[in-house]
C-alpha cells in the first residue's frame, strides 16, 4: 500500500537567518573568486590612480552580493543543505 508523503515540518524549512548566512557566504566566495580572476585590478594606461585601488575591492564585493541575490551560482543552496543537516530535528524552526 502507498502512503502519502508526510507533511514538511517547520523544521525542515530554513529560517530567515539560514538563507541570510547562506547568500552572504556565497556573496563572499564570488567576491575571492572575482579578484582571482583579475576583476577590478587597476589598468596600466589612463587609469583611476590611488583612488581606483582604494575602492576596487569594494566594487567586487557589492558586485559579488548582487550576483548572490540574483540566485547565485548555487554555493548558497550547498551551504544551506549543510546547515539544515547540521540542525537537529529538536531544534525547529526559530
Amino acid at each position: 500500500m502507498l502512503r502519502p508523503p508526510p507533511a514538511a515540518r517547520p523544521s525542515d524549512q530554513p529560517t530567515p537567518q539560514m538563507k541570510q548566512a547562506a547568500q552572504e557566504f556565497e556573496a563572499a566566495i564570488l567576491s575571492e573568486l572575482l579578484k582571482a580572476a583579475g576583476a577590478g585590478q587597476s589598468r596600466t594606461e589612463f587609469g583611476g590612480g590611488e583612488g581606483e585601488e582604494q575602492f576596487a575591492s569594494l566594487l567586487l564585493d557589492a558586485q559579488a552580493k548582487q550576483i548572490a541575490a540574483a540566485g547565485g551560482i548555487g554555493f548558497a543552496e550547498m551551504a544551506l543543505r549543510g546547515l539544515m543537516a547540521q540542525r537537529g530535528p529538536e531544534q525547529g524552526a526559530t
